[in-house]
């Protein structure tokens, strides 16, 4: 099987242990993650072969980092390292009715200071058959954004799919160039695409009919009018009971046909974070491997539910697991 390679910033992530406060913490528990780094490795642990492709500084943190993905079976040879600083950000985990919050630092990193020129696309794609990217990582800078749009490019001509996550961060677009104008023409290049109703009516301008009896399905159906190139439109639908308490399902749209997944009750919840790059790397596994797209998004949805009682950014599941999960075993019964 060829490679997923995804693009984009890890940051280190510190957080207080527990669910203590970060007033109340003395000392502080590391890991690393990102969004498009977090689908290639949960990709690693399903069994598919997949790299991610970043820039670090190059120190002893840029190292570690790239080591810490390296040990979740992620290909990491194409990691250019240059400039000075990591990016961070801080995760207070929350309980109960007081909800979580991230405090991020990762101005001036050196990702968003990357040079376009050191990514040869070319000789990273030529083992690949998926590219996958987030609207974060087109948020990040404007080097980033001409990163991103070399690799769709090239991509598009090698007749790799791609799919984005488009994940609109208004606070993210700090360069002097709105997403407004940066995401429709990469987003005009994939072929799967995450995006919820808000994010389509804030970045393209497109919203379902007054009326429609359902709203993804008729967001999504005017999103693939609109890029011809999209052939598959999918999203979580998350109702929060409290920081502890998840319910979701998961949806699917593709020209003409709708389809979703019952909710999935996860309480206590362990840690959200990366559950929608866990639900985004199920259903590249589910599609890689043939399965139906109904199939796939059930796949998809019990990987991102799974998630939820995983500590730290990255889904460490086997597909086993996964599968079990999705054929309705909830329970948590132990396993002998």
């Amino acid at each position: 099987m060829k490679q997923v390679v995804t693009f984009g910033e890890i940051m280190m992530r510190l957080s207080p242990p527990l669910n203590y406060r970060l007033s109340q913490a003395s000392s502080l528990e590391i890991t690393y993650g990102g969004g498009d780094a977090n689908v290639a490795a949960s990709l690693a642990h399903l069994g598919v072969p997949a790299a991610h492709v970043t820039c670090f500084p190059d120190n002893q943190l840029g190292r570690a980092a790239a080591q810490q993905f390296r040990s979740h079976g992620v290909d990491m040879r194409h990691t250019v390292f240059r400039g000075d600083r990591l990016g961070l950000y801080f995760l207070e985990v929350g309980a109960s009715l007081r909800a979580s919050s991230i405090v991020y630092d990762r101005f001036e990193s050196a990702f968003a200071r990357l040079d376009p020129a050191s990514f040869n696309w070319e000789e990273i794609l030529k083992d690949a058959q998926w590219l996958h990217w987030t609207g974060i990582t087109a948020a990040i800078s404007a080097s980033a954004a001409q990163a991103t749009a070399d690799a769709i490019r090239i991509a598009r001509r090698l007749g790799i799919t791609v799919s984005a996550d488009v994940n609109y961060r208004r606070n993210l677009w700090q360069y002097g160039q709105k997403a407004q104008d940066v995401m429709p023409p990469l987003v005009e290049g994939c072929d799967v695409v995450v995006c919820s109703q808000g994010d389509a009516e804030d970045l393209f301008g497109i919203v379902a009919d007054a009326g429609a009896e359902n709203g993804f399905a008729s967001m999504s159906e005017k999103l693939m009018q609109r890029f011809p190139q999209i052939k598959q439109v999918i999203a979580t639908k998350r109702k929060t009971q409290s920081a502890s308490h998840e319910r979701i399902k998961g949806m699917l749209c593709t020209p003409g046909r709708y389809q979703e997944t019952a909710y999935f009750d996860i309480t206590p919840v362990v840690d959200r974070i990366g559950g929608g790059d866990a639900f985004i790397a199920g259903y590249v596994y589910g599609t890689l491997n043939g399965r139906s797209g109904e199939d796939a998004l059930l796949f998809a949805t019990a990987a991102s539910a799974l998630k939820h009682t995983i500590h730290g950014d990255v889904n460490v599941v086997t597909a086993a697991e996964v599968e079990h999960i999705a054929q309705g075993n909830t329970s948590g019964r132990l396993l002998r």
